[in-house]
């Protein structure tokens, strides 16, 4: 595939960026939907749960009084950066205290801090309501494809989290703030990474669960 090179037109590129971002997902989403057999209807699942329309306009409603009473965009990774600064403060300050980033954002606790926490505790609060608290270390799922060592699946959700941290810092945002704030404001840079988030979870999910 031959990406477009001429720098002196963005305005062309771009858009054709975007074209091939979308083709590849697409092209991806028929793949899986072929090996599965038949497509997947979200409305078709029999197990108790929110609705994800419901859910959906919940999230934007939250984005709209996010914007209104702090003037700020939704966003979780930073929070990690922080904590991050917390941790290094306490184990090598003087190494952390020279870091040029957290020269410029200082660690502290924000409004970020209060969002991840809620995250956390919404996320209880409606695995409860909605009959689907398990509290089971490993899925069947993953059990059945990888074994029933916790161990495995704690340095695997571990390697993947530190790889996770590292593409929302270098994408300057992470699922929620490209995901959902983002996009919201069409912004073009948060939909190319959302495109990009799509095709590498299905990837990583067809490469674990298929092969």
């Amino acid at each position: 595939m031959n990406w477009p090179t001429n720098t002196r037109s963005p305005g062309r590129v771009i858009p054709k960026c975007v074209s091939y971002l979308s083709g590849t997902l697409a092209l991806l989403l028929i793949c899986a939907a072929a090996e599965a057999g038949t497509l997947v209807d979200a409305r078709d699942y029999a197990g108790p749960a929110w609705s994800p329309y419901l859910a959906g306009a919940g999230i934007g409603v939250l984005s709209w009084l996010t914007f209104y009473f702090s003037d700020k965009p939704i966003g979780a990774s930073s929070f990690y950066a922080h904590l991050a600064g917390f941790l290094g403060k306490l184990i090598a300050p003087r190494h952390t205290a020279s870091l040029v980033y957290f020269k410029d954002n200082p660690p502290r606790v924000g409004w970020q801090a209060v969002f991840v926490i809620s995250i956390i505790v919404g996320g209880a609060l409606a695995a409860v309501t909605g009959g689907e608290f398990t509290n089971e270390w490993l899925s069947p799922l993953w059990t059945e494809r990888f074994g029933d060592s916790i161990t495995l699946r704690a340095a695997v959700a571990f390697a993947g989290g530190l790889i996770m941290a590292f593409g929302a810092r270098l994408a300057g945002g992470c699922t929620s703030g490209h995901g959902i704030s983002g996009t919201l404001q069409l912004n073009l840079a948060s939909w190319i990474a959302v495109i990009c988030f799509f095709i590498g979870g299905i990837a990583v999910a067809m490469l674990l669960f298929k092969w």
